[in-house]
């Protein structure tokens, strides 16, 4: 079996073939240095390789029933790169985990309460009036955090695609609110 390529084994995995899975993880140690080289956590990396193969196992019959030309290596990156993308949004969340206050803290005065609250209202509104493809990437990026090359492996398109779909959505909210 050492001697299949990749797409063949994928095909064989797709077929329920044990075997064959465990030759087409011969690619774990290519895949484990392209995800050290974006994330210097190995405990993030050994997740996402164990959350890829385990999706490859699931999904083999999606590559292997498609007809298009790309390679099982490069569907098997674009799996671990979302899988990364969705750690680096888990980790995110987990750090905008608010404190609890150990000090006795004053209450905001009325007035500032009302203004933060149409501020806030304001704000949604004019977010909820971009067209979809500018509200998910200024969502991507400011909501979740995420950078530019995140963002494009997310919502699969260039990164200067992302770029232009910022500064667009960016400048649709200061005229909305202003």
């Amino acid at each position: 079996m050492a001697d299949l390529d990749e797409a063949e084994l994928v095909r064989r995995v797709a077929g329920g073939d044990r075997a064959a899975f465990d030759e087409y993880r011969r690619t774990s140690p290519w895949l484990a240095v392209r995800l050290r080289r974006r994330c210097a956590d190995d405990d993030v990396v050994a997740d996402v390789l164990q959350e890829t193969y385990l999706a490859v196992w699931r999904a083999a019959g999606s590559y292997a029933g498609s007809v298009t030309e790309g390679s099982a290596v490069g569907w098997l990156w674009a799996i671990a790169a979302n899988r990364l993308v969705d750690a680096f949004r888990r980790r995110a969340r987990q750090e905008r985990v608010p404190t609890v206050a150990l000090l006795d803290t004053t209450a905001p005065a009325a007035e500032d309460e009302v203004m933060a609250n149409r501020v806030d209202q304001n704000f949604e509104q004019a977010l909820l009036r971009l067209p979809p493809e500018l509200r998910q990437v200024l969502q991507a990026m400011v909501l979740d955090d995420l950078s530019v090359r995140q963002t494009a492996v997310l919502l699969g398109m260039p990164e200067g695609t992302v770029k232009t779909r910022a500064r667009r959505a960016r400048m649709a909210l200061r005229k909305a609110l202003s």
